[in-house]
């Protein structure tokens, strides 16, 4: 905390949370192969979901400039649309695509999130800087530079989500996407420490927005699209940084006034460990079923017992779910659900259609599926509680585990197996099993969206790294981009 007096006008140095940020995106030399490998699936996972995304005219409908005719020609493009915009609504876009159905990277810890959210802003920035040097003579950055820079965002985010709970505030995660791609974008654009620190002091003065739609009785859509509005509000904090906008130096801890008083409930953030790769190194990918996180093992489970339950759906008494704490607080939910919004955000709900169809997509989440009675009624006959093995597991650094277990029981004293999976396909553990399955749904999602000649040339890039990290993003971008 601040040991300013807050009535003097004396401006205190910054905060050192927001030094400690700006040193490391300023000076950290990123030396890790596994991060930068992992962070070219991050990529790909990411196109994936975006273009995944696109079959949904919610989605849609958010995309392009702010208001009719708003475009900017030459500025970022949009994957798998020809919009061409100023880089803050690109920004938002591209972060409304990554997100939109919950498929994208996640990481688990005191506060929750989805690190690649940051893409937006990133390839945003990227591209517009790449496209404006090219007309000026100049070299864009590859895709290796935007990787480095993702592992940096991935980094900040993450590292903060480790000791520090926004939710249990009721403040909704993507304050931490705001957080860094603020400071990642500032680096981008020229910024140096002082213009990385401005802009972080004005990403903690914003505060955050209430996690209420996440959240019984008010579960929406807007969790679909608020990681694309930190995105876009990220870069007007790093444009404006470079315009040598004023910062506030002690924005986190002057008395009354500071992010900690108003909004932490007056406690300082806690850190684990320092900045360095550790998490884009353990990322989790949800490779396998567009749900929330804490329920991929679960969904994992009732898909294997799918072929013991499918005939006897009539029969059965009782479903047991073991989860983690975190999965209770935020996923066990009953009564009558909504909207998709309320379905991919309930446990039990996630595992009674595989259980009942052998599968989980995102159409399932639509009011067609949802209106099958036998969904309500094998919800009506789970039970949720918390696994103290579970909760420990996902809470230990070395093992960020995400444990589910199910138990079907039927009416004649019979019951199914226990399946317990501790961590899911996308975890770092099973990362040779996952990239296959990760790689199929990029080429599938690619397809259903792009001329054949740019995917056979996506995936040949994927397929050489060395060849994709030279390239310059401009180059990659026009592959995405969908023609006028």
């Amino acid at each position: 905390m601040s040991h300013f007096d807050s009535r003097s006008a004396i401006r205190p140095p910054p905060d050192a949370p927001m030094v400690d940020i700006a040193d490391y995106v300023v000076d950290y030399r990123i030396d890790s192969q596994e991060a930068f490998d992992t962070a070219r699936y991050m990529l790909l996972d990411s196109l994936a979901c975006a273009a995944l995304a696109m079959d949904h005219a919610q989605c849609v409908q958010h995309l392009g400039p702010l208001v009719p005719g708003a475009e900017l020609k030459g500025g970022a493009r949009v994957p798998f649309t020809a919009f061409e915009l100023d880089p803050a609504q690109a920004a938002y876009n591209i972060g409304v695509q990554i997100r939109w159905l919950d498929f994208n990277d996640t990481w688990l810890a005191a506060e929750w999130g989805h690190p690649s959210d940051n893409l937006g802003a990133l390839l945003a920035v990227a591209d517009y800087l790449g496209r404006m040097a090219e007309r000026e003579g100049g070299q864009a950055l590859t895709v290796k530079d935007v990787l480095g820079h993702a592992i940096k965002a991935h980094e900040i985010q993450g590292c903060y989500a480790l000791k520090n709970s926004f939710n249990r505030v009721g403040l909704d995660h993507v304050i931490l996407v705001r957080l860094a791609s603020s400071a990642v974008a500032t680096r981008m654009l020229g910024g140096g420490k002082d213009e990385v620190i401005a802009a972080v002091s004005h990403s903690w003065i914003d505060n955050g927005v209430l996690r209420t739609y996440r959240h019984a009785p008010n579960t929406g859509p807007r969790k679909s699209w608020a990681a694309g509005d930190a995105c876009r509000r990220a870069v007007i904090h790093a444009l404006n940084a470079m315009k040598g906008v004023v910062g506030y130096p002690s924005a986190l801890s002057v008395p009354t006034w500071g992010f900690y008083d108003v909004a932490f409930q007056g406690k300082p953030f806690e850190f684990e460990r320092p900045f360095g790769s550790y998490v884009m190194e353990n990322i989790l990918f949800k490779i396998s079923f567009p749900a929330e996180f804490h329920a991929q093992t679960a969904v994992e489970c009732a898909m294997r017992l799918h072929a013991q339950v499918k005939d006897r759906l009539d029969r059965i008494e009782r479903i047991e779910l073991e989860t983690q704490q975190a999965g209770v607080r935020i996923i066990d939910k009953t009564g009558p659900l909504a909207n998709y919004a309320d379905r991919d955000h309930c446990l039990q709900y996630m595992v009674a259609v595989p259980l009942i169809f052998g599968r989980l997509t995102a159409d399932d989440y639509a009011d067609a599926v949802a209106s099958d009675p036998r969904i309500d009624a094998l919800r009506a006959k789970m039970a949720v509680r918390e696994n103290p093995r579970f909760t420990a597991d996902y809470y230990n650094p070395d093992k960020r585990y995400i444990g589910n277990a199910v138990q079907v029981f039927f009416t004649d004293g019979t019951a199914t197996e226990r399946v317990a999976v501790d961590y899911p396909i996308g975890h770092r553990k099973r990362r040779a099993e996952g990239i296959p399955v990760l790689m199929a749904k990029f080429e599938a999602a690619m397809r259903a969206r792009l001329p054949a000649a740019h995917v056979d040339r996506l995936l040949a890039l994927a397929a050489e790294p060395a060849e994709l990290e030279s390239l310059p993003i401009t180059r990659y971008m026009a592959l995405l981009a969908k023609a006028s």
